[in-house]
């Protein structure tokens, strides 16, 4: 059997590269990366400025069986980029797997979020991606995956060097008291990408953890990890009632071994 071939377009990214690392045992796996030159001896990598390159001369090399999109920068930029890949899978045989977030919900603020719920958001970054989920629905459903992502933690993980960052230099971290979230990992979410991947997978997923938990406590939880420190806490109040800010998955549901919860997260993938 032939490897299926995967482009991952930001894949120099914390999470493009997870995926990328997770992946590239197993399919024959090609990524993108803008400003980190690291990547340029790796001939599986392309460089790609996405204000300047066209992602169609990248489809052209490479002919990719799946996409994955972690791409971040410019917004009006990503939304070109992404009407050329809806015009390249119409005419290819290539499935898209779009990092997307649960920040498509952020305007709903009393519920966690499932799958097919409406999205709306007041954010740019949640209506960017509503945007980019849009053009995706006028799509044939065996075409596309929309991966809905909550906020990630893990060892190397951008929040958590920033937590750390934080703490070594006594300055106040940020915490929501009234924010009720759920969160993921690198690891699981990989592996979870890897799964729909393997299966065909197509459809909406929420790819956060199967429970709640709220922004302060879990954001303690986290420093109470990581050693002994006496944290400055800067309290923001958004609002006076409970909001919640959560993607859970009710209709496509992955198995119990690929599902997580916010206790793992603290217990294996913060650096102590």
């Amino acid at each position: 059997m032939e490897k299926k071939k995967i482009l991952i377009l930001g894949a120099s990214g914390f999470v493009g590269n997870a995926i990328y690392k997770e992946l590239c045992s197993y399919f024959d796996t090609y990524g993108t990366y803008f400003s980190n030159r690291s990547f340029s001896t790796n001939k599986q990598f392309y460089r790609y400025d996405l204000e300047e390159d066209d992602i169609f001369q990248i489809l052209e090399k490479v002919h990719p069986d799946v996409i994955i999109s972690a791409l971040r920068g410019n917004f009006p930029a990503q939304i070109q980029a992404h009407q050329h890949l809806m015009e390249y899978l119409m005419k290819s045989k290539a499935k898209l797997y779009f990092i997307s977030s649960a920040n498509v919900f952020d305007a709903y603020s009393k519920y966690p979020s499932y799958e097919y719920d409406k999205t709306l958001s007041e954010s740019v970054f949640g209506r960017l991606k509503i945007k980019i989920e849009n053009m995706m629905m006028r799509l044939p459903k065996e075409k596309t995956a929309i991966l809905r992502v909550p906020m990630v933690f893990g060892n190397k993980s951008p929040r958590v060097r920033e937590i750390k960052a934080l703490l070594d230099s006594n300055e106040p971290i940020e915490v929501f008291p009234n924010l009720i979230i759920n969160v993921t990992n690198d690891d699981r979410l990989t592996q979870q990408i890897h799964y729909l991947i393997n299966r065909n997978k197509t459809g909406i997923f929420h790819l956060g953890s199967s429970d709640l938990i709220q922004h302060e406590e879990f954001i303690k939880d986290v420093i109470q990890r990581m050693g002994n420190y006496h944290p400055i806490l800067k309290r923001v109040y958004t609002t006076n009632e409970d909001r919640y800010l959560a993607a859970l998955p009710k209709d496509n549901k992955l198995p119990k071994n690929l599902q997580i919860n916010c206790q793992e997260i603290i217990d294996h993938h913060i650096p102590v």
